[in-house]
């Protein structure tokens, strides 16, 4: 893993401007090859190599399109702040879905949380390995369906500091695991998003009523859609759209998180 260039679409190199490189920094980036199960993964990792101290890790969890450029520029944000991150893959080395099959991809998922668990877990495995990674802080953060799988692994009961979903589902098949949970979790949600209606909403605060030890919170912004941190969606007529303010707004909500619950 070195130093890759990277040309970016015209909306992601403005995201990623948006953090900028601090002095003396040297990020790396590069593919992570693993595996879970026998099933080939590949991974994106993005840390400041021109320090040798453990720093936290940040495991990302992809959209339903995959490991893509989006993920991967949300890792070299977060590796130009200090943090180590992975952007896991959850569905296989050669599974990138175009639009038109990805919401069948990841319907798999929906459907078999185990898998999903297995999955976010080889990726966890796989961040905690590495020597820059202190693992007495890590966190989670996932987008859309990536959203899903961090709360998934969430309630797999994983060591992990803090949970983050950017407009994720919150329905889960074992709302009771909600007790499994050790982590403290950030829920960051469009006050307008059909694909996370309201009643999603209120079966996720029922079962974490029931789970008194978890500490989490949930942040929602009015008239954001599904996907409002993805710069390159504008599909208000699908329910999808990206709001800026809300991008901004969410951001800065999970680096006070981090700030927060990694001291």
């Amino acid at each position: 893993m070195g130093q890759q260039a990277q040309s970016l679409s015209p909306a992601h190199s403005r995201l990623l401007s948006g953090t900028p490189l601090p002095a003396g920094a040297v990020i790396d980036t590069g593919t992570v090859d693993y595996t879970s199960d026998g099933t080939a993964l590949q991974g994106y990792l993005a840390v400041d190599s021109a320090s040798a101290h453990r720093r936290p890790g940040v495991l990302l969890i992809h959209d339903w399109g995959g490991v893509g450029e989006y993920v991967q520029v949300r890792a070299q944000m977060l590796a130009r702040l200090g943090y180590a991150a992975l952007a896991a893959d959850i569905y296989g080395a050669d599974v990138r879905p175009g639009p038109q099959d990805a919401p069948k991809v990841a319907a798999g998922f929906y459907r078999d949380p185990a898998l999903t668990r297995v999955r976010a877990t080889a990726g966890l495995r796989q961040l905690l390995a590495h020597p820059l990674v202190d693992p007495a802080r890590t966190a989670v953060i996932g987008y859309c369906f990536g959203g899903f799988v961090a709360l998934e692994l969430a309630r797999s009961g994983a060591a992990l500091t803090g949970a983050v979903t950017f407009h994720g589902a919150l329905r889960t098949a074992s709302p009771r695991d909600a007790t499994n949970i050790r982590a403290k979790v950030l829920v960051l949600a469009g006050g307008a998003d059909p694909v996370v209606p309201d009643e999603q909403i209120v079966e996720f605060k029922n079962a974490l009523r029931a789970a008194p030890h978890v500490d989490w919170q949930l942040i929602s912004y009015g008239g954001a859609m599904h996907s409002f941190t993805q710069p390159e969606v504008n599909s208000p007529d699908h329910g999808a759209a990206y709001q800026a303010t809300a991008e901004r707004r969410s951001w800065a909500a999970m680096l006070a998180f981090f700030d927060e619950i990694f001291g």
